[in-house]
């Protein structure tokens, strides 16, 4: 039994093409690994656990709660507090490193921060993506 010519064409067609390099997919990627200390990593505060949570000062007044978690485009995390408001109404967000932070007996705490010095911070607003 004969194989059809258009038959062979194809088969010899995808027999080469099954081994030419793979170009169209462009140029090959690298990925560059980070060793992370697991352990350490492990002791630090999760995104879901931080949002939510209450910031205090030094004289333990509450002065806003942390609405958000932001990686900026510098790939550096930020925090959005929330200030100002009573029970969530009439507060304003504004934006802050997250190094602003310290902890001190499992809460945040931000020294020297106050309701009106955090209100007077430009206000923070969300890009629509």
């Amino acid at each position: 039994m004969r194989m059809p010519i258009a038959m062979a064409a194809s088969i010899a067609a995808l027999a080469l093409l099954a081994n030419a390099p793979a170009q169209a997919q462009g140029a090959p990627q690298t990925v560059q690994l980070a060793k992370v200390d697991v352990v350490k990593t492990s002791t630090g505060y999760r995104a879901s656990k931080v949002i939510g949570a209450t910031v205090i000062n030094e004289a333990d007044d509450t002065v806003g709660k942390i609405d958000d978690v932001i990686i900026g485009a510098d790939q550096k995390p930020y925090v959005v507090l929330s200030v100002g408001g009573f029970l969530g109404i009439g507060d304003k967000l504004v934006v802050l490193p997250y190094e602003s932070l310290q902890t001190r007996s499992g809460k945040f705490t931000m020294p020297g921060a106050t309701k009106d010095a955090l209100k007077a911070l430009p206000e923070f607003k969300y890009a629509s993506k």
